[in-house]
């Protein structure tokens, strides 16, 4: 029996100014009816409907081909543009583990800027930045997901995939990257010695996620998004 998928994607992507492109969504509308995309150790976030479409969307292949890139395509950068924090702030311990990347598109970007706007504005700085960013990549891939009707993890809506019956704010609220930054952002100040943990440790104390290790293989995408967009 075919599902009616057109009913939730106009609200898997919130927000006027970060809602998924027409080719998004046009790939978004291709996934209906076919197999989840087989991703990179994507373990935690959204429920597996959900996630083959954050997969599509952001130009995951069907046998899991991630590209290596620095923002989109490309290598990873190396270089530290002038005035932009180093990789000794950026990532202090080093990375843990195997690394996945996604390619970028604008409304990602413009998520991306709007968690490391709020960085700045909540004083947790470059290293919080990162960690912001690479729970936003595991969680919904950088998309504002709305609600997903049938589809979704619970409640859980927005960048960081957070729950109103959690008490993370209501649906309007957790969809609003800037509101849903700072409220992750504030939990994450109430981390004892956040800093000094590894980022999967301080992403998880927060998100109380089933997969823990998870968030550990967005650090070098997360981090290389931090030093361009600071």
């Amino acid at each position: 029996m075919k599902l009616d998928f057109t009913r939730w994607l106009p609200a898997i992507a919130k927000d006027r100014k970060t809602a998924l492109s027409i080719a998004g969504v046009a790939a978004l509308g291709g996934l209906a009816f076919g197999p989840a995309a087989v991703a990179a150790p994507v373990t935690s976030g959204p429920h597996e409907g959900a996630r083959a479409a954050i997969d599509l969307a952001t130009g995951k292949g069907r046998q899991g081909v991630t590209v290596e890139s620095g923002l989109t395509t490309g290598t990873p950068t190396t270089e530290v543009p002038a005035g932009k924090p180093s990789t000794d702030d950026l990532i202090p311990r080093g990375v843990e583990g195997a690394q996945s990347r996604v390619p970028l598109d604008d409304a990602q970007l413009a998520n991306a800027k709007e968690i490391i706007a709020e960085a700045k504005r909540s004083g947790v700085g470059e290293r919080g930045a990162v960690i912001g960013v690479a729970t936003s990549l595991q969680e919904s891939k950088l998309y504002n997901l709305g609600h997903l009707g049938a589809y979704n993890d619970h409640d859980s809506q927005g960048l960081f995939q957070q729950r109103p019956s959690s008490g993370w704010g209501t649906p309007e609220q957790v969809t609003d990257p800037r509101y849903a930054s700072r409220a992750f952002f504030g939990a994450l100040k109430n981390v004892h010695g956040w800093r000094d943990l590894p980022l999967t440790t301080a992403a998880q104390t927060v998100q109380v996620s089933a997969y823990p290790y998870a968030y550990a293989q967005w650090e070098q995408q997360a981090a290389d998004i931090v030093q361009q967009l600071w």
